[in-house]
């Protein structure tokens, strides 16, 4: 069971909670037990789990990967000029698996699915993909 998803995003640098789409779906599907695969085909977007709670969290999170990863370097020489979305990018992934039990993602309290938008704005996509595990 596979679904896309599409997704919108209003800056260059964002994450936006995409946990409750998530667990829709999962709800629609009607699987039980398994795992679930929420996946971003693209080179300047990735998938994230983090603390859902304070909002502070992604504020500091995307300062922190523009001090790491600084847009403008003059040595960069992808011709796009985007290199610093690649690099969060790869190191935030492209995909998350969550664990599935009694139709409920297994999440910690404060934690959230979030899509990481790096290059932006832009209309994106992600894929999210129900296994069942169920043995009837």
């Amino acid at each position: 069971m596979l679904k896309e998803f599409t997704i919108s995003t209003d800056k260059r640098d964002e994450m936006i909670d995409v946990t409750t789409v998530v667990q829709q779906y999962v709800n629609e599907t009607g699987v039980k037990e398994g795992t679930v695969l929420v996946y971003c085909p693209h080179t300047t977007a990735g998938i994230t789990i983090n603390e859902n709670a304070d909002p502070d969290v992604k504020t500091d999170m995307i300062r922190r990967f523009d001090e790491l990863y600084p847009w403008t370097v003059v040595r960069d020489l992808h011709a796009e000029g985007n290199t610093a979305a690649h690099m969060k990018a790869s190191t935030v992934g492209a995909s998350q698996t969550i664990i599935l039990t009694n139709g409920k993602l297994v999440l910690g309290t404060w934690q959230g699915i979030y899509f990481c938008e790096f290059d932006g704005p832009r209309t994106r996509h992600f894929y999210v993909k129900v296994l069942n595990d169920n043995r009837e």
